[in-house]
């Protein structure tokens, strides 16, 4: 319980001011415990960047797997619905898998890169199949575009949520999936007024 604790506190750190402004010390005294204490949890802040980077990765890579249903736009949906859902009682872990103020080289890069490999991974997977069938799904070129067009459009929608946080997980999905269906009718000459 203490762990998960001084993990949010942290997570709230790294999603304000990055690795730069992740502090032991403000992390311990907003715990209400000893820095030793976050120290024995974590060894290094680089040990607590890791933690909060890997949490996250694990909840959203859970998310994105189990969104990996139906073909097509209904698995992009579905997708959408997993990921808010899972966001919704700490929004922040979309940034802190996102950060990129840590150093550019050593633990704390290598297991952020590899984190976001990860998820980018699933990212290029799911959009394969939600092209499948389209041309787009046969060039890697447009394959890459169309994931970093995705990761690009999510990220955007979380942000929009942590600057909003009245608003629920089913209603980012609702909205999203809205924004979503406009922009697939006028990408193909049909949009409403």
């Amino acid at each position: 319980m203490r762990e998960a604790q001084l993990l949010d506190i942290a997570a709230e750190q790294i999603a304000r001011a990055g690795y730069a402004g992740l502090s032991i010390g403000t992390v311990a005294s907003q715990a209400g415990v000893s820095k030793p204490l976050v120290y024995a949890y974590f060894q290094t802040k680089d040990g607590l960047y890791i933690a909060c980077v890997e949490r996250a990765a694990s909840i959203l890579g859970e998310a994105i797997a189990a969104g990996a249903v139906g073909d097509g736009l209904q698995r992009a949906k579905e997708t959408l619905r997993c990921l808010f859902t899972a966001l919704e009682p700490r929004p922040i872990d979309w940034n802190v898998l996102f950060d990129r103020s840590h150093p550019a080289e050593g633990p704390a890069a290598d297991a952020a890169r590899n984190a976001r490999r990860r998820i980018a991974e699933q990212t290029r997977e799911g959009v394969a199949a939600a092209f499948a069938g389209n041309p787009v799904a046969d060039d890697p070129i447009q394959l890459a575009a169309m994931a970093d067009i995705w990761m690009g459009a999510v990220s955007a929608l979380v942000n929009r949520w942590l600057r909003h946080p009245e608003l629920d997980a089913e209603l980012m999905v609702e909205r999203s999936l809205a924004l979503m269906d406009n922009l697939v009718r006028a990408a193909a000459g049909q949009h409403r007024s």
